[in-house]
């Protein structure tokens, strides 16, 4: 990777949010599919996930954030969404029982998408986000950082939306730790921070 550095997304600008958001499915779902509390594609419109994604990135204000954006070479070319577990109405309102793991467990905070901007794909930069995520975790005093990773069957691919929750490797490289196997597919991964 070339200069990769990162931002709270609050300290980017909304031109560098569009750029990373504007290619690809993100485009579409501008990371709400954890923060709305029903069904995405039914219950909002596209200018209400473009206007929600804005302001829950709070660009250019001093207050909170829902992620970061990573640049390579100044260039804004990564997100990664992460912020307090309780900021994600669908991981409660859902029935599945991984989804509300540990409920009393103060300080959580959830990473929950991963979008890289064409051009700078299959480069190592989910990578980069990765361990930006445990970084950013220790300067806002998040006591633990969860994951919901898929991982692929053997000798399969994950496609596109299944990408975007992050590939389990991902996290493992950035010292998280598999804490449940809810599916066949699906992981719970953590990790501590001090």
């Amino acid at each position: 990777m070339a200069d990769f550095t990162w931002l709270p997304a609050n300290r980017a600008t909304p031109q560098d949010v569009e750029a990373v958001f504007a290619t690809g499915g993100a485009a579409r779902c501008r990371c709400q599919n954890w923060k709305v509390p029903g069904w995405i594609w039914r219950d909002t419109t596209q200018e209400e996930r473009d206007a929600a994604l804005l302001e829950q990135t709070g660009c250019g204000t001093p207050g909170p954030t829902s992620g970061l954006i990573g640049y390579v070479d100044g260039e804004a070319a990564g997100w990664v969404a992460v912020e307090p577990r309780e900021n994600y109405p669908r991981l409660w309102s859902r029935k599945q029982p991984w989804m509300r793991m540990d409920p009393e467990l103060a300080g959580v905070w959830s990473v929950t998408c991963f979008v890289v901007r064409k051009g700078w794909r299959r480069a190592g930069l989910t990578y980069e986000l990765a361990a930006a995520t445990v970084e950013y975790g220790e300067q806002v005093g998040a006591r633990v950082l969860e994951g919901y990773p898929i991982e692929p069957a053997p000798g399969k691919t994950v496609i596109w939306d299944e990408a975007s929750v992050g590939p389990l490797q991902v996290f493992l490289e950035a010292g998280y730790e598999v804490v449940a196997t809810p599916t066949q597919r699906r992981r719970v991964v953590r990790r501590a921070l001090t």
